[in-house]
């Protein structure tokens, strides 16, 4: 499902049944070359602030089931802002609470970002072709079976099926929050996928290392949806903790984003 305003346009994916839905959008992003580093990180700050904002008021216009348990609550508004973790891992803040899961890419042109209408963590990624053209590591980054089965879905493009799969990877290690500091591109093994929706979804997984290293994430579900837009592979994976709640909290969007 997509919708439009203000020259946004927003999509939202639902993985199963059982799980509240993943709102992404992207908004053009402006050229380096013409701002200095300082203009640029304030230009992308705003990019991201404005795409947050609009994600939150679908998460509200659909009532998730986060959104409900907002409504709920006898708590006056408060403000949302966006803060980073230890290892810089984003989430929402809803004034001294911790809130839903955010995840943010930059690719194809574009500032991305994904917000997650449940308690589940998030991550998106976007991938383009020209990355992985000529003389590439591939064996030191995928495994032999999951790089044939992506350039099945690829019709043999090499090029392409990488940017698949790193795509997929980099938003795994961005749902767990450590991205590829912690966990070597081979330690997640991409599985064969089902074709639905525009896209495919794959199921992931960890290997025994990373799960000692990530023992919170034991029994976890992972699961990874992924789109192709052109030259790029868009992919949103979504890791399932287990039963658990934020606390309730009626918000609206602040004017900081760190």
């Amino acid at each position: 499902m997509a919708t439009y305003h203000e020259g946004i346009t927003t999509h939202a994916v639902t993985f199963d049944h059982r799980r509240g839905p993943v709102f992404y959008a992207s908004f053009p992003s402006r050229p380096r070359a013409t701002e200095t580093i300082i203009g640029d990180r304030t230009n992308k700050a705003g990019e991201k602030h404005r795409l947050v904002s609009m994600l939150w008021d679908h998460l509200a216009a659909m009532e998730s089931p986060l959104w409900k348990l907002c409504q709920s609550s006898n708590r006056v508004a408060t403000s949302i802002q966006v803060v980073r973790g230890p290892l810089g891992k984003p989430y929402l803040l809803l004034g001294e609470h911790r809130g839903p899961a955010v995840s943010f890419s930059e690719g194809g042109g574009k500032v991305w970002a994904a917000l997650c209408g449940d308690e589940s963590d998030i991550g998106i990624d976007v991938a383009g072709t020209d990355e992985f053209r000529g003389e590439y590591p591939f064996h030191r980054v995928f495994h032999t079976q999951e790089l044939q089965h992506a350039s099945m879905l690829t019709g043999g493009d090499l090029a392409k099926a990488s940017a698949l799969l790193w795509s997929i990877k980099e938003a795994v290690v961005k749902a767990l929050g450590c991205g590829f500091h912690l966990v070597d591109p081979r330690e997640i093994s991409v599985h064969p996928s089902r074709e639905e929706g525009g896209g495919y979804t794959f199921s992931v997984c960890l290997s025994k290392k990373t799960q000692v290293r990530f023992p919170n994430r034991a029994g976890s579900s992972l699961w990874v949806r992924s789109f192709p837009r052109q030259k790029t592979w868009l992919s949103l994976a979504l890791l399932n903790p287990g039963a658990s709640a934020f606390p309730a909290a009626c918000c609206g969007v602040s004017e900081r984003l760190e």
